[in-house]
């Protein structure tokens, strides 16, 4: 088993690809900015039908030589930014890990003709705490991170989804962190040529997410030729954890669940698997002007 089950369990968990932000931006005074972004993180949690047993996180700041998962019995923290106040630097998320579910998933990779790895030593990195101490605030849920390949095929990656799919039955929340617009050297300036770049490819990407599976992972697979694909990824590192969700999807309708604009740039959130909850409604954050 991946955990012990300790929540009643109502439905199957979905799969999420969220943004994870700016290095430690939550926990910065940087007005108005990521307040949005923040708002949808702190309410993601009441979208789910219960609260997960285990979160299983690919990040964009992990890449390995075989899909990696973590394997320590309680993870240390990656500051993997720079050039932050000093706080940002003692920020604390003690959540356990879990070498059981580490384990598991390595075997159903291997079941799939995958190869993997499990690390005991490595810890998280801030594309998984920085979010999860928004969403997760208590850190009491177990958390293994598993690695990108490190060719960035997005193939693989949808086939990585597809091979951890069953752990959602099992109460494990899967959850893609990374970014749907990821060029740093635009992103700190709105343009209007990059702002309408962002926006054709944010548009692009909506529609990809509600096709039906099979044209779904086709047109994810093909993502560079979208328009302005290589503008918005000059690497796709941000945007492959929302393959790996894809693939865990299956069938599942997708949508978007964070639709936001930030320093001019569109950005967007996408869930798969999700039943919409009359009592606790996904927030749908507004724009905001840049910074």
């Amino acid at each position: 088993m991946a955990a012990q089950t300790s929540h009643p369990v109502t439905g199957r968990q979905p799969v999420l690809f969220i943004p994870h932000g700016g290095g430690p931006c939550f926990f910065m005074d940087w007005p108005v900015t990521w307040d949005a972004m923040e708002a949808y993180l702190r309410n993601l949690r009441h979208s789910l039908p219960q609260m997960p047993d285990a979160i299983l996180v690919v990040s964009g700041h992990w890449e390995s030589a075989v899909p990696t998962l973590t394997a320590a019995q309680a993870p240390s923290l990656i500051y993997d930014y720079s050039g932050f106040p000093p706080h940002t630097y003692q920020l604390r998320y003690p959540a356990p890990g879990s070498p059981a579910l580490a384990e598991q998933a390595a075997a159903l990779l291997t079941e799939a003709g995958i190869p993997s790895a499990t690390d005991p030593e490595r810890g998280l990195d801030h594309g998984v705490f920085i979010p999860l101490m928004v969403t997760f605030e208590e850190a009491t849920i177990p958390v293994v991170e598993l690695s990108l390949q490190n060719t960035l095929d997005p193939a693989l990656h949808i086939r990585i989804g597809q091979a951890l799919a069953p752990l959602r039955d099992q109460n494990v929340l899967i959850l893609g962190t990374g970014m749907s617009y990821h060029n740093l050297r635009h992103f700190m300036n709105a343009d209007p040529t990059t702002d309408d770049a962002a926006r054709a490819f944010d548009t692009w990407l909506l529609q990809a997410a509600y096709l039906p599976e099979a044209e779904r992972n086709q047109s994810l697979t093909q993502w560079q030729a979208a328009p302005a694909a290589k503008l918005c990824h000059p690497r796709e590192e941000h945007l492959l954890p929302l393959m790996v969700v894809a693939g865990a999807a299956g069938a599942d309708q997708g949508q978007r669940t964070y639709a936001d604009t930030v320093n001019g740039k569109a950005l967007s959130g996408f869930g798969f698997g999700l039943s919409p909850s009359p009592t606790a409604p996904m927030a749908q954050p507004h724009a905001v002007s840049p910074a």
